[in-house]
């Protein structure tokens, strides 16, 4: 079991999300500040974009411009020569916030969601992934999920896997060359933890960030973990490989995620060097 000790990138996030590594910097969101961010290996922070719906999910489409998912107005936004703009409106098939999302090397956009208002005491219910194509065509992509949360795609482009949080497992599915997923199967089960952001690495295992255990694991497919770093009474909300060599493991911790997280402003990103690279995306 890895014994390094994680090192604080940023500090004084209101609450982070959807880390993403691309040209040197790591971006996310800090979404009860409304902002996507992206910061440099040297700690220098720059705001990109405020966005007044909250920010979680990001990517890039085929031509290189930030995707953004909205959550309170289920929105997927372009943001593109300085302005903001809609790709697709989900609120008519979503009911409660959009979350995660992962975008295929088409510009192809996964987009998770709640299902139900967890903030608000509703109970838990299954809900469905949307697919939203460059055109801002909108698919179900599959349904009866728990929460549906982090996803990757393999570097073949071939397969994603999808963290159901409030399943404790994570999901994988085949992809057509249309998009479409099929071949639903279990890729691992997440005994007494509960999968938020996930990401992938060069032998297929994947870094899981499971904020009821105030940790990040590494699974293999099955369950098994080979990896664990420990965050003592803080939880470990997303993750992303970046860096250089893709060996630099960033890792979004805060002491909640709901009002108590945006009014304390104690959220960070750590990083910790670990020994497979990432692959795949995001």
């Amino acid at each position: 079991m890895m014994q390094r000790k994680p090192e604080t990138l940023v500090e004084g996030l209101k609450f982070g999300e959807g880390p993403r590594w691309r040209d040197g910097r790591l971006w996310y969101s800090d979404f009860y500040a409304h902002h996507v961010r992206a910061v440099d290996l040297d700690g220098a922070v720059e705001t990109i974009v405020e966005v007044p719906g909250q920010p979680s999910g990001l990517g890039w489409d085929a031509e290189g411009r930030l995707l953004i998912v909205s959550m309170l107005d289920r929105r997927l936004l372009r943001f593109d020569d300085g302005s903001l703009s809609e790709v697709a409106d989900l609120s008519d098939r979503v009911s409660a916030p959009c979350n995660d999302m992962v975008v295929d090397a088409k510009g192809r956009a996964y987009i998770g969601n709640f299902g139900f208002e967890r903030h608000k005491g509703q109970d838990p219910k299954t809900t469905s992934m949307w697919r939203v194509d460059p055109d801002g065509a909108v698919h179900r992509a599959a349904d009866d999920l728990m929460f549906p949360n982090g996803t990757v795609i393999t570097p073949d482009g071939r397969a994603l896997v999808v963290g159901e949080t409030f399943a404790a497992r994570l999901t994988a599915f085949d992809i057509a060359g249309d998009g479409s997923l099929s071949n639903r199967r279990l890729w691992a089960e997440m005994e007494g933890g509960v999968p938020d952001g996930i990401c992938l690495d060069a032998e297929g295992a994947i870094w899981v960030a499971d904020p009821r255990g105030n940790r990040v694991v590494r699974l293999l497919e099955g369950g098994r973990v080979t990896d664990e770093i420990g965050f003592g009474d803080r939880g470990a909300y997303a993750c992303m490989l970046g860096g250089p060599d893709r060996k630099h493991l960033f890792i979004i911790t805060n002491i909640d995620s709901g009002q108590a997280a945006a009014d304390a402003g104690v959220g960070a990103i750590e990083v910790v060097e670990v020994d497979v690279a990432g692959a795949g995306l995001p």
